[in-house]
């Protein structure tokens, strides 16, 4: 039977085009799949990261302070009497036994120049006693009395000085005559204020540590506290407060404080740090710092399958050159570009510059 040329036409056709598309198949099958996974790295967001080693750092405690001077004292008279002179002027700094407030003598002279006659005729008195007891015509007993009123005497001179002195009020230690209460004129009874003492060298800073961070301190422990007026004064800590504060749960924590320039003055805010030993610690920038989805405050990283992770972590001092945490351990890849764009457990892709 011959078959139609057009027949066979359509069949030549027919096999080429079956052809074709079986070729096709087996060489989609054999090339490799590059389309996807370009795909796929589009979709991966870009970071740029920092490789931060961890470090031995000291740790700090950093509390707001207060200065307050070391001691204060009112300074009062010991005798009653009118205020003649006042040598010492109200806001210098004077030296111990240096006198604030003079009263007048009145009578105390007198009474101190009787006493010393006094004295010197019973000296008179007992000497002659000795030289006749000596010759026979003394007897003991008589030496005796004489010298009992000789050493009492003595007694009258010593009190009589003593009420004498009493006219000076003079500075108990080396401060600052900070407040003067009585001017040339006042009458001063026993007990009356002449003015105000402030010891400022050593001055004292006062903190009040939470009672989270203060089982971290110790006594003799390294302090440095800038002052208000941008003064760095160093110190140690004295005492730290067994019973807290009730109203703020806090404890009050003294730092005493070289200050012999007498530059720092009492009631400057300090911004206080406390060196509490040394542990591990890293350096990031400030901008590193963001919150996870429960709030927290930490640092985003990437593994080392380039997968984005999440560590909360404390903040232990801010400087100029980033900020020092802790509770991520190094060395660390930590984001520094994109942080706030991805989430834990993402798959980034890491920038190479």
């Amino acid at each position: 039977m011959q078959i139609k040329r057009s027949y066979l036409i359509a069949g030549g056709v027919f096999a080429l085009v079956v052809a074709f598309f079986v070729i096709n198949t087996i060489i989609k099958a054999l090339t490799p799949k590059e389309k996807p996974v370009a795909a796929t790295q589009a979709t991966e967001p870009l970071v740029k990261v920092a490789l931060i080693a961890e470090v031995l750092r000291p740790s700090v405690i950093a509390v707001r302070g207060r200065t307050e001077a070391n001691r204060t004292v009112v300074v009062r008279a010991e005798t009653a009497g009118p205020v003649v002179a006042t040598p010492a002027r109200e806001g210098s700094f004077v030296r111990k036994g240096q006198i604030l407030c003079r009263l007048s003598v009145d009578a105390r002279q007198a009474t101190l120049d009787q006493a010393r006659a006094a004295l010197k005729s019973r000296q008179l008195q007992r000497e002659a006693s000795a030289r006749l007891a000596e010759q026979g015509y003394r007897s003991q007993t008589q030496v005796l009395q004489d010298q009992a009123n000789l050493d009492a005497a003595q007694a009258s001179v010593r009190q009589a000085e003593v009420l004498m002195e009493q006219v000076n009020v003079r500075a108990p230690f080396s401060g600052v005559f900070d407040r003067r209460d009585a001017e040339a004129g006042t009458y001063l009874t026993p007990g009356g204020a002449c003015g105000t003492m402030i010891e400022l060298d050593p001055l004292v800073i006062i903190a009040d540590v939470s009672e989270a961070e203060v089982g971290a301190l110790r006594i003799g422990e390294t302090v440095s506290a800038t002052l208000v007026s941008g003064d760095v004064i160093n110190g140690r800590v004295r005492s730290v407060a067994r019973d807290a504060d009730p109203a703020t749960r806090t404890y009050r924590v003294e730092i005493e404080a070289r200050n012999t320039a007498l530059r720092a003055r009492s009631g400057l805010s300090a911004d206080v740090k406390v060196s509490t030993g040394a542990g591990p610690a890293l350096l990031v920038p400030a901008a590193t710092l963001v919150l996870d989805s429960a709030g927290r405050q930490g640092v985003r990283y990437v593994t080392a399958a380039d997968r984005v992770g999440f560590a909360a972590v404390t903040v232990l001092d801010e400087t100029p050159e980033g900020i020092w945490i802790s509770g991520l351990r190094g060395p660390v890849r930590v984001i520094i570009v994109g942080q706030s764009y991805v989430s834990e457990g993402q798959k980034v892709r890491v920038a190479t510059r």
